[in-house]
């Protein structure tokens, strides 16, 4: 939620609800919630807050812990304390320092839903991705193997220069 933005339902620490939240308002969790919350409005997700559930939203902001899938129409913002153990999905993204996130993320500012394996350059205006069916292993652009490679190795270099080596020993 916007910092000039009020919740108009606040769950608080002390309620656990089992069951799913369907809201039109914004809405601050503090307290459990045992389920699904979909919400047309913004949420905030309370320092104290325990989730177990998927979260559908327009903008929500973490503070607490979510085991489960987050989808927002337009942001996803995870503060210090969040712990997020699921894919998060959405327009816009920020992560601060500290948070602690499990799963895949899919970032998309502009929107349209554009299918894996597309290219702008290939000149496809095709929907659909159709694999080659002696296809065993995934096309990869030279260039962006070669990068890959090229990080590898100064990772590698970077953790043998370190003092002690890896976890400590040599």
């Amino acid at each position: 939620m916007e910092e000039n933005e009020t919740a108009k339902t606040i769950i608080a620490e002390d309620i656990e609800i089992t069951g799913t939240i369907k809201c039109e308002s914004n809405i601050q969790i503090d307290g459990k919630l045992n389920g699904d919350l979909n919400c047309i409005g913004d949420a905030l997700i309370g320092s104290t807050a325990n989730i177990k559930g998927n979260i559908t939203v327009n903008c929500v902001t973490v503070l607490g812990q979510i085991n489960g899938n987050v989808t927002a129409k337009d942001k996803i913002d995870l503060k210090t304390s969040a712990y997020v153990n699921g894919d998060i999905r959405s327009k816009r993204l920020t992560v601060e320092d500290g948070v602690t996130f499990v799963g895949k993320s899919e970032v998309n500012p502009s929107g349209v839903n554009i299918p894996r394996g597309y290219s702008p350059d290939s000149g496809d205006t095709s929907s659909e991705v159709v694999p080659s069916e002696n296809m065993d292993v995934e096309q990869v652009d030279p260039d962006v193997h070669a990068l890959r490679e090229e990080i590898r190795k100064n990772v590698k270099e970077e953790v043998k220069s370190k003092a002690g080596g890896f976890f400590g020993k040599r």
